[in-house]
């Protein structure tokens, strides 16, 4: 594996290939730099926000899943702020459609020729809000956009602009007005994040940090997009050891394997799972994996691809659960 950053290649100079080390120790910086800018908006949910950085750094999209006023959408905003990125925002409503998304065609008389009128999903950062509140055709919409960063309108396909991230807010779906999101579309988004009520003490400093002003209003961006390009280059970079692979491997296939689930995790959550892991790595400074990073990551990236048997959910286990027993029947690689 190489050891140079994402701009070697023939004819780099040493300067332009930072050694791994170096470079992993600098999405370690950025890292804690877009932590440190997003905590100024957020209070006590630093775990949810290191999640979204690694997501950020895979290049893979977010679900960010609870139930409303906890502060979802605040997450998805910091977060875009944080990133000199283009940014677009879409309400999802019963009401939106496809073209509300993507775009349409449409005929100009003064030139006497169609033109495509692009849509939100034209961007670098999109805040998906609310995703199960559109039917399920609009949710479909996303669906190419998310695995292949393209769009197809009218038989035309669009490439979407580099990097591409999608961050999805969504209400329990046992809520009023929300459509569950189909096995398809949730095995696209790298992870899922849960806030919960904050405590006492992070309500109390919510009240004082938004008694004036909101802070998001004043956030700039800390990391720009060529940088983030760098970012992510880096981290394919970082070193997987053998046995550590076999390991993830062994814990993807273990939820295809247990007795309460219906549907396991699929190759794209193995894939997601090494990629984060390896993000995780580099944000701790690290150019290598170790079992304790799959382990953090397992519940994030495989629980919400899970679908458990009505038996087992009638006995009370669940998606985080069955990711849980998983986790204590596989072993884990030792020293």
């Amino acid at each position: 594996m190489s050891q140079g950053g994402a701009k070697a290649g023939p004819g780099a100079s040493e300067d332009k290939a930072p050694a791994l080390d170096q470079a992993v120790g600098l999405v370690r910086e950025a890292g804690e730099r877009l932590i440190r800018n997003v905590s100024r908006v957020i209070v006590g949910r630093e775990e949810a926000i290191r999640l979204a950085v690694v997501a950020v750094l895979c290049q893979g999209h977010v679900l960010v899943e609870d139930v409303p006023g906890v502060g979802k959408t605040m997450l998805a905003r910091a977060v875009a702020r944080s990133l000199g990125l283009s940014f677009k925002r879409i309400q999802f409503t019963p009401d939106l459609l496809p073209s509300d998304v993507t775009g349409v065609n449409w005929y100009n008389q003064k030139k006497g020729e169609f033109e495509f009128l692009a849509g939100p999903v034209m961007a670098n950062l999109i805040l998906a809000d609310e995703i199960n509140r559109a039917t399920p055709r609009t949710q479909a919409c996303l669906l190419e956009a998310m695995e292949e960063r393209q769009i197809t309108v009218d038989s035309e396909t669009m490439a979407l602009p580099r990097p591409f991230t999608v961050l999805a807010t969504q209400n329990p779906v046992e809520l009023e007005g929300t459509f569950p999101l189909p096995e398809a579309q949730l095995d696209r988004f790298l992870l899922r994040i849960s806030h919960g009520y904050p405590t006492a003490e992070e309500e109390s400093v919510i009240l004082t940090r938004f008694e004036r002003s909101s802070p998001l209003e004043e956030l700039e961006p800390v990391v720009d997009r060529t940088e983030l390009l760098e970012l992510q280059g880096y981290c394919r970079q970082v070193l997987v050891e053998d046995s550590v692979r076999d390991y993830l491997v062994r814990l993807v296939r273990a939820t295809r394997e247990h007795p309460g689930v219906r549907l396991g995790a699929s190759p794209r959550a193995g894939q997601g799972l090494f990629a984060s892991a390896r993000a995780l790595a580099a944000l701790g400074g690290r150019s290598f994996v170790v079992p304790d990073d799959v382990k953090r990551l397992a519940g994030p990236v495989l629980a919400h691809r899970l679908v458990v048997d009505v038996q087992a959910r009638l006995r009370g286990s669940d998606r985080e659960r069955v990711v849980e027993e998983v986790l204590d029947l596989v072993p884990a690689p030792v020293e």
